[in-house]
């Protein structure tokens, strides 16, 4: 009989954080701006190897579920980043998805992930 895959782990909950860089705070600027656009549950935004921005909002169509941070990802991985420096999501959620960690740490095993409020207020920061 196969082993059955084990159920993915939870992501870390965010920690209290230092006050964010400048670079960090126009992340949250441009994932506020990515949800407010669509009104979107989520937005999201990252900082590839070369200071390159991604920005993204949730997708939820009947065919595709992306989270915002799954797609900043993609987006950024398909501009050619190989690296990601930092990450974002501005969400009313109070924790981290799943989903939107793994695809971070595909690319970065130690890359902060800030959770924001939708005011841009950090709620905290995941760097596991």
């Amino acid at each position: 009989m196969p082993d059955t895959p084990a159920a993915p782990a939870a992501p870390p909950a965010p920690t209290a954080s230092a006050p964010l860089s400048a670079e960090d705070g126009k992340l949250v600027a441009l994932a506020r701006g990515a949800r407010g656009r669509v009104g979107a549950v989520e937005g999201a935004a990252v900082r590839d190897q070369d200071g390159r921005t991604y920005a993204a909002a949730s997708v939820a169509l009947p065919s595709l579920t992306l989270t915002a941070l799954q797609l900043a990802v993609a987006s950024a991985v398909a501009a050619g980043a190989s690296r990601l420096e930092a990450a974002v999501v501005v969400t009313e959620a109070s924790t981290l998805d799943g989903a939107g960690h793994a695809a971070v740490r595909d690319l970065a095993v130690d890359a902060p992930i800030h959770v924001a409020a939708p005011d841009g207020t950090v709620l905290g920061t995941v760097t596991q």
